[in-house]
């Protein structure tokens, strides 16, 4: 028989420990960087196109942009900021804002391991703050990401 050290299977840090997070609306999650894109499906363009009564046609030309692949991600101003980040640091489509947005700061790459999510939280003041998040809360919006990239 082979024992297995409990501390050889890798459980998700967000499982490990309890993860605080209280948006302070200070616009850093709203910067581009590197690679950075905020992706939008085409229920979200039909979304925000209607909140901004505009036409499907001119919001694409006028706040998207299309990768090489084809996917289509919200346009960012020169100072790499989000389109749709105002002067207060609001967003200006809030009520539909794309689902990568809604989740922040609960992505994969972030609440996975404990380091990742010190890094983020460098960028982002509201990561530590405020009440506990729920396990299941965080658990059901990964699996909605995995449920959108098929």
């Amino acid at each position: 028989m082979v024992k297995r050290s409990i501390d050889k299977i890798h459980v998700p840090f967000y499982l490990k420990e309890p993860l605080r997070f209280e948006c302070t609306s200070c616009g850093a999650c709203c910067i581009a960087s590197d690679d950075y894109y905020v992706y939008v499906s085409q229920q979200e363009i039909e979304k925000i196109s209607e909140l901004l009564a505009v036409s499907r046609a001119w919001f694409k030309r006028r706040y998207l942009q299309r990768l090489p692949e084809g996917d289509w991600v919200l346009a960012v101003n020169d100072d790499e900021t989000c389109v749709f980040l105002g002067e207060d640091q609001r967003c200006r489509v809030y009520s539909a804002r794309p689902e990568q947005c809604l989740s922040y700061p609960y992505w994969s790459e972030v609440v996975m391991r404990r380091q990742d999510w010190v890094r983020e939280s460098r960028r982002c003041e509201g990561i530590g703050r405020g009440k506990v998040v729920s396990k299941k809360m965080i658990a059901a919006l990964l699996e909605q990401q995995l449920e959108g990239e098929v």
